[in-house]
C-alpha cells in the first residue's frame, strides 16, 4: 500500500470511523517504544477529536500533523481539532524532531551534520 499524498509520506495515523490505526512498515526501523507512543497518540487523538488523524513527513523531512474529518460529521470541530494539533505538537515536540531526524538520516541519507 503506497501511502503518500502527494509529497508526503504517512509515518501513522488513526481513523475514528473504522476504528483502526495504520503504521507505515517502511518506517519499521524506528524503536518500539517511539511506535507504541505513536499508536497511543494517534488512537488517543482521535477518542477524543473524531475524524482522522495522521502523522507524515513531508519530502526534507518535516513532520506533519493532520486531521479532517467526512463531511456529514456532525461532531467533529475543526476549532478544537485544530487546537488539539497545537497542542500535541507543542507536547511531543521532542518526538517529532527525534522523527525528522530519523528520516532524514535513515530515509534521505544525510548525514547528522546535515541534519
Amino acid at each position: 500500500m503506497d501511502m503518500s499524498e502527494g509529497k508526503k509520506t504517512v509515518l501513522c495515523g488513526a481513523n475514528a470511523y473504522e476504528m483502526k490505526y495504520y503504521f507505515n512498515e517502511q518506517f519499521s526501523g524506528i524503536p518500539d517504544s517511539v511506535k507504541d507512543e505513536l499508536h497511543i497518540l494517534c488512537v488517543l487523538f482521535t477518542e477524543e477529536v473524531g475524524g482522522v488523524f495522521t502523522i507524515a513527513f513531508e519530502e526534507d523531512g518535516n513532520v506533519v500533523l493532520e486531521t479532517n474529518a467526512d463531511d456529514d460529521d456532525i461532531y467533529y470541530d475543526e476549532v478544537s481539532s485544530g487546537l488539539m494539533v497545537a497542542e500535541v505538537r507543542r507536547r511531543r515536540q521532542e518526538l517529532f524532531e527525534a522523527l525528522q531526524l530519523y528520516y532524514r538520516v535513515f530515509v534521505l541519507k544525510q548525514s547528522i551534520e546535515e541534519a
